[in-house]
């Protein structure tokens, strides 16, 4: 019981954060999820470096998704222009030209997994800044707007919450056994239903294309399984049962942002080629 009231308290708390990030204003939005990006990195960094075969550089990995981070913020707020990632293709060429002089035992492994903590983690989280910040053509000017990564996140909550209860209620046919044995497709049924039934309610709200919402949460969902699936898999791979433990009952920031770094570039994609963003 008592473990049941840590993970709920926790749960809401960064529920309420995350909210309080994409509702209130856009620094608030900068500044949070750059501090999500450099934990989830740090994180990660962490795991890898556990394996007597991997040194990866924390500070600079850590550094250079955060640098990516704020890079994609004043990019897509017309603040600066595109050369505002050259330091960050600097920061990569660190990365590769560091190992000629470490003499590391197996520099392969560390390239491989210090680019992974760009491309798995910090690039989905810079990317966020492109459904967060929408130009308006009749301001003639970008504004920050909420509605996407709001939507994303419900519908990740949504898809969370639907197939954890058609799960428990009905979850009879595994959905991937080998990685996550818990996981059942009548819960993913269901959370898939719940979060189109929010969709639909939110396109209703706004007035737009019921279809388009329809398919913009279907995105998120499947692709937000897959990336559960995906930390699953690490976690497997690692031999750790959570990711970190900086948050009560839930374990690590990995732990609770696993589904959005495969939903956010899928989002992004999926409203991209519809010319919504």
């Amino acid at each position: 019981m008592k473990n049941f009231i840590t993970r709920a308290c926790t749960g809401i708390a960064f529920v309420a954060l995350i909210l309080a990030a994409i509702l209130l204003n856009p620094v608030l939005f900068g500044v949070v999820f750059a501090a999500l990006t450099a934990l989830a990195i740090w994180e990660f960094c962490t795991l890898l470096n556990a394996r007597p075969d991997v040194h990866v550089n924390r500070f600079i990995c850590t550094v250079g998704g955060v640098y990516l981070f704020f890079a994609f913020f004043g990019f897509t707020i017309n603040y600066t222009g595109a050369s505002i990632f050259i330091p960050y293709l600097i920061v990569l060429i660190y990365l590769l030209v560091s190992e000629l002089y470490l003499k590391q035992e197996n520099p392969i492994n560390n390239w491989a997994h210090a680019m992974l903590t760009q491309l798995y983690i910090a690039l989905p989280f810079a990317l966020l800044n492109t459904l967060a910040f929408q130009y308006s053509s009749t301001s003639q000017a970008v504004t920050f707007t909420p509605l996407y990564p709001l939507s994303l996140f419900v519908f990740l909550w949504a898809s969370d919450t639907g197939a954890y209860c058609c799960g428990m209620l009905l979850g009879k046919h595994r959905l991937f056994p080998r990685i996550s044995p818990k996981k059942s497709w009548e819960g993913s049924i269901g959370g898939g239903v719940l979060a189109i039934l929010v969709s639909i309610a939110i396109s209703l709200w706004v007035k737009t294309d019921m279809l388009e919402w329809i398919g913009f949460a279907l995105v998120v969902v499947v692709f937000g399984t897959w990336g559960d699936l995906t930390e699953s898999l690490l976690k497997r791979q690692l031999g750790v049962k959570d990711s970190g433990n900086i948050l009560p009952g839930h374990g690590g920031i990995l732990d609770r942002m696993d589904s959005s770094l495969t939903a956010i570039p899928a989002a992004v994609i999926y409203l991209f080629t519809l010319s919504i963003l």
